[in-house]
């Protein structure tokens, strides 16, 4: 498989579907390239071709987000124990939709007396049946490849709650542009957990701090003076500016372990 059609089958996957103009925007190339390296692996089954739109072939058993959550997966691991370490039992937290949002759910369950709002169907699911935990669903329609809800209730929702933590993901960080997104849904929740927050604690693996000329076009809200970024590897120099003072690094931190800051 060449590199066009692994960064297409992974984009593909990872998203659920795709627009063609979108996927050749990303990989800077013309609409009518992207058309001759998928139509072989169209023939292959890696993926289906409809109407301008490449769409996901995978098993439904196993749809994008899962996806997502096997990729660097021992990155996200270890910052999402680290993530833990950092929440004590009885806390209220926000928490996104992010795939290293979906592990920080699953070590969270180690803590008790939690108040969570999300709009994820994996992480409500997964915190709500925690005895002593009090769960808010944000939505009611659900997106099918990830099981999020970004219709006019689940801002609603989130908008009649305060937490003390807003657990956020990101599509790439820019040292200059800062944390970064693809899709304006996404972008418009963080702001809106950021907003009932006393803190956001951003958990990014390192492999989102990349300088390049592509990056995810729509900006998050800039780094308050408390907020914290949980990465399992610190960044390259040229991001110290952003992250410096905010930065944890999760490398070798286990569960119940309380992280530190690094200076």
């Amino acid at each position: 498989m060449s590199k066009y059609e692994q960064e297409i089958l992974n984009t593909v996957n990872t998203r659920g579907t795709v627009t063609v103009a979108e996927i050749a925007q990303l990989l800077d190339v013309s609409d009518q390239t992207i058309r001759r390296i998928v139509k072989p692996m169209e023939k292959r089954g890696e993926l289906k071709k409809v109407h301008g739109a490449l769409v996901s072939n995978q098993d439904t058993m196993d749809p994008p987000f899962l996806s997502r959550m096997q990729t660097n997966r021992s990155a996200k691991v270890a910052i999402a124990n680290c993530v833990a370490s950092l929440i004590e039992d009885g806390s209220s937290l926000a928490i996104d939709t992010g795939s290293t949002s979906g592990f920080v759910a699953q070590i969270l369950r180690q803590k008790r007396n939690l108040s969570v709002v999300t709009n994820s169907a994996f992480i409500a699911s997964t915190l709500s049946l925690i005895e002593g935990n009090r769960v808010f669903m944000a939505g009611t329609q659900l997106r099918n490849h990830d099981g999020a809800a970004f219709d006019r209730a689940a801002y609603d929702v989130i908008a009649s709650l305060s937490v003390e933590y807003a657990i956020l993901s990101a599509s790439g960080v820019h040292p200059e542009m800062g944390f970064l997104g693809y899709e304006q849904c996404e972008v418009d929740m963080a702001r809106s957990m950021i907003a009932i927050s006393d803190r956001s604690i951003f958990a990014v693996d390192s492999s989102k701090f990349q300088i390049a000329d592509k990056f995810p076009p729509i900006r998050l809200p800039k780094l308050r003076p408390n907020d914290i970024v949980v990465s399992e590897a610190r960044p390259h120099q040229d991001f110290d500016a952003l992250v410096g003072p905010h930065l944890v690094v999760a490398d070798g931190v286990v569960a119940g372990k309380k992280a530190k800051l690094v200076r």
